[in-house]
């Protein structure tokens, strides 16, 4: 039985192994947007393809097995999954949500879901006498990301999950940074886990999608409902390519890890470096929580230069990071996050969370550490070089 494998067993062995008829050891792509159906009366499992497809299914079902959840979905992108499951709220419902969450969260949350009558509050999720402080009468949910993004904060889940019972709300994580392989937040109570397939799971910069999985079927099927109602569902092709990248995924993110740690200790050490984030360094804030509840620290961290003048020099010096929006990739991806991942927040905003004008966001990709390391000392070199010359 599958179940019986670990992990990074489970990523190549389950039941889409190879497929019965021709045994094929790749998922078929089915194409087709409709299926014949040979019972007048009682139709098969697959009509018509916004409703479902072999396809995607094999992936609904490998990324549900994969959290330990009873109902996986597919969906066009990260951001089509969470709003989604957001849509699981109804007018009048309130939800507190991670405070630096991921920008695209952020606009949903502020700019749609407020015209729909549901109301929010941002909070210090790794402060849980402040997150049961805001929980109001209507609260309804409780939206966590740990790490969080950009700033790698780390949330007790177990602890938001006891919170989010006694006061009947569901509980939403974002595990894109981390995957199942590193954290199973349905394990420790967790409603619904959602992903950015995009990042480490597909992990070769060159698909866009999006999953969600239930820790209960009932609630998979009302998510399932939603899905199949505002049809933002995954094409085929793309589900291929998720199920292909998800293969390696245990190999990249642990050498993505191992390089990402020594990176984070490099950095830590620099003097053009005011602060490193990283939930692998002891001095993390949350590291205990984070050591506790995941299986390793993930291969993203956050680092802050003096301004955003270094910022510019260090990012026209480094070469072999891309510069670009996005993370968990084969490649190293070096972001700027507040015009790239959270330009939907102000200043102000941005600010108020600790997400400065000097604040870069490394995913370490699949280069050697000691090349990465000697790129990053000369690109520092180029910006002492511009403050010298100033």
């Amino acid at each position: 039985m599958t179940n019986n494998y670990s992990f990074q067993t489970k990523l190549l062995h389950n039941k889409h192994k190879f497929e019965e008829t021709t045994g094929a050891v790749s998922v078929p792509i089915q194409h087709a947007s409709t299926f014949h159906q040979n019972d007048f009366d009682q139709y098969g499992k697959f009509d018509y393809s916004r409703s479902g497809n072999p396809t995607r299914a094999a992936l609904e079902e490998a990324i549900a097995e994969l959290e330990g959840g009873a109902r996986g979905l597919a969906f066009s992108s990260g951001m089509a999954a969470i709003s989604t499951a957001f849509l699981l709220l109804s007018q009048g419902d309130h939800v507190l949500i991670t405070e630096d969450v991921y920008g695209g969260t952020y606009r949903m949350v502020t700019s749609v879901l407020n015209r729909f009558g549901i109301e929010h509050t941002f909070v210090d999720m790794t402060d849980l006498h402040e997150v049961a402080r805001h929980i109001k009468e209507n609260t309804k949910l409780l939206y966590i990301e740990t790490p969080s993004n950009p700033l790698l904060k780390v949330t007790d889940i177990e602890g938001i999950v006891k919170l989010a019972k006694a006061h009947d709300c569901l509980t939403f994580v974002d595990n894109t940074f981390l995957t199942p392989a590193l954290q199973r937040p349905l394990d420790l109570g967790v409603d619904v886990v959602l992903h950015s397939a995009t990042k480490f799971l597909s992990g070769h910069s060159d698909v866009l999608a999006g999953l969600a999985v239930t820790k209960d079927e009932e609630l998979g099927q009302r998510l399932y409902q939603l899905q199949n109602s505002f049809g933002a569902v995954l094409g085929v092709q793309d589900a291929w390519l998720v199920l292909r990248g998800m293969k390696t995924l245990h190999v990249r993110l642990e050498q993505s890890s191992k390089t990402a740690e020594a990176l984070a200790n490099f950095l830590q050490k620099h003097e053009l470096v005011k602060k490193v984030y990283y939930p692998g360094l002891k001095d993390h804030p949350g590291h205990a929580v984070h050591t506790y509840q995941t299986n390793g620290a993930g291969a993203v961290l956050s680092f802050e230069l003096e301004d955003q003048e270094a910022v510019r020099q260090f990012v026209n010096s480094v070469k072999i990071p891309v510069f670009a929006v996005s993370l968990g990739a084969v490649e190293s991806i070096l972001s700027y996050p507040a015009n790239m991942s959270h330009a939907a927040m102000s200043r102000e905003e941005r600010y108020k969370r600790g997400i400065t004008d000097g604040l870069l966001r490394l995913s370490v990709g699949l280069e050697s550490a000691e090349d990465l390391i000697a790129d990053f000392e000369e690109s520092f070199l180029a910006v002492n070089k511009e403050k010298v010359n100033q």
